[in-house]
Formats: structure tokens, sequence, C-alpha cells
């Protein structure tokens, strides 16, 4: 793991779950990782999450990293094989102090080669209509060649 981020065991998380909020509280940024079921390989995979140029320990579902007041770089995507980086999103994040979590969602894209969608929720799944269209092209072929191979018979 890189950064300066501690340790922790897999089964406990690496920070409160709820920073306290109000004047003296821990400023925090609270990340909900998500994806759609069509895209269910995701679930053997953990997002990444930088802040500021370090990693954070990740899992799908909410990420709480506790802050400092001020502006803050967030980018996060899925580790795949190609590309080695799917869905990558990228987002400036003022945090003031004494003030609840920043609550942010990231939802991977349905297509791999499509960015992320991060910002406040609810965001949408990027890489709708070309998922859409490859399946629709993908059925079409396949009737097309199975209605090909019922006519040749019957014609034999």
């Amino acid at each position: 793991m890189t950064g300066p981020y501690p340790q922790h065991h897999p089964q406990q998380p690496p920070y409160p779950q709820q920073p306290p909020p109000g004047p003296g509280g821990q400023p925090a940024i609270a990340v909900t990782t998500k994806f759609m079921w069509l895209s269910f390989f995701f679930s053997f995979l953990k997002p990444k999450i930088f802040l500021n140029g370090y990693e954070v320990p990740a899992v799908w579902g909410r990420n709480v990293v506790p802050v400092q007041p001020g502006q803050h770089h967030l980018h996060v995507y899925v580790p795949y094989f190609l590309p080695p980086k799917v869905g990558p999103a990228d987002l400036a994040v003022p945090v003031q102090p004494g003030q609840p979590p920043v609550e942010l969602e990231y939802r991977a894209p349905l297509w791999g080669y499509s960015k992320g969608s991060l910002g406040p929720p609810p965001q949408k799944y990027n890489g709708m209509g070309i998922t859409i269209g490859l399946l629709v092209g993908v059925l079409v072929v396949l009737c097309l060649c199975c209605g090909l191979n019922v006519m040749a018979s019957a014609s034999a």
C-alpha cells in the first residue's frame, strides 16, 4: 500500500464510518462506490481511491476518509486488464472546517472505455448507450446467422 495511511485488518474499516460533524469534529470525505449488476465481474475487484495523490483503502460501498479543511483532489477508478484503469474519474473537493462529511458517489461505467461518474449522489452509469447498442448488435447478428442456417437447411 502506498501513502501515509495505516495498515488495517481487512474486516475492519480503516476509519470511523461516521466522523462527528459540527464544530471541533473531524471533517471527512465519504465516497460511496457502486457498479451495476451487469458488470458483476467488478465484485471480484476493489475500486482504487486516491486523495491528493495518495491511495486510500477502498471497498465497494461507503468509504469515509478524514481530511483537513481545504481543497482536495479525488481520483477513482477500477483496476482491470484492458484497459488497466476502468472508469477513471477526478473531482476537486472543497472541505470546510466543522462541516459534516462531504457525501460523494462514484459509479463504475458499463463500457470499460467510458469514464466513471463522480460527484454528489445520485450519479448515472456512463456507457449505457454503447453497451445496449453492442448487445442489440450481437443479438441481430445471431438472429441473422440462425435465420440463414434455417433457410439453408430448409432449401436443401
